[in-house]
């Protein structure tokens, strides 16, 4: 695969590279890119990041947290008082705020605290604000104010460029076809391309062969056997 190098921002688990410094920008991921980097001139205190499971959002949200010391705020019942107490301190993080079970409540005071304190609160999710299950008028409102930056599915040359990078990590060297043969065939996520890199690693290493063709499709199988 030749042709200009994209940079891609994953959250990696084989000693991969987790600073901004190893981030840079393609197009799916362009917004939210600038969005981290804007930061603290947000024009808005919350901050959502909308997209699929692999996306990217995670890796970001790590690199915000560690650029501007946030907070991690898990769910739980004292989320609003423990949320509410580290935004009148810094700014703060919530991941899955969509799917993580927090009540309607908690986010209505940690976003309610954050705009109080002159803070930043960033969040992640699968979905558009518009999609939670919201039953809190004053919270929806808050949410309709916040910035929402989505992040769409990688496209095939993004597949790529990430199975490259996964392998390199791995200090692999990968045949061009092989990863064709793999982007035509696998699902559309970043966390799919992390999944067959690994499965594929795995096979070749207990086989002590090259990772072929032949090695892509067995961990294409496993992959949907798998799911």
């Amino acid at each position: 695969m030749n042709g200009q190098a994209h940079q891609i921002p994953l959250s990696f688990t084989h000693d991969a590279a987790r600073t901004r410094d190893d981030l840079a920008v393609c197009e799916p991921v362009r917004a939210a890119v600038g969005i981290v980097d804007r930061w603290p001139d947000w024009g808005s205190p919350v901050v959502v990041l909308a997209g699929p499971p692999g996306c990217g959002k995670s890796h970001l949200a790590n690199i915000w947290r560690e650029r501007s010391g946030a907070t991690t705020v898990l769910p739980g019942e004292s989320a609003a008082r423990t949320g509410a107490e580290a935004a009148s301190e810094g700014p703060v993080l919530i991941e899955d705020a969509d799917r993580a079970g927090f009540a309607n409540t908690a986010l209505f005071h940690i976003i309610n605290a954050v705009r109080q304190a002159g803070t930043s609160v960033l969040m992640t999710a699968r979905a558009r604000p518009a999609a939670w299950a919201v039953t809190l008028p004053d919270l929806a409102s808050r949410l309709a104010a916040a910035t929402v930056v989505e992040i769409g599915e990688p496209d095939e040359p993004l597949l790529a460029q990430v199975i490259f990078k996964l392998f390199a990590d791995r200090q692999i060297e990968i045949d061009d076809k092989v990863v064709h043969y793999l982007v035509m065939r696998m699902e559309r996520s970043l966390f799919a391309a992390q999944d067959l890199v690994a499965r594929m690693d795995e096979i070749a290493l207990s086989r002590s062969v090259r990772i072929t063709r032949a090695v892509a499709a067995e961990a294409l199988a496993q992959a949907e056997h798998a799911g």
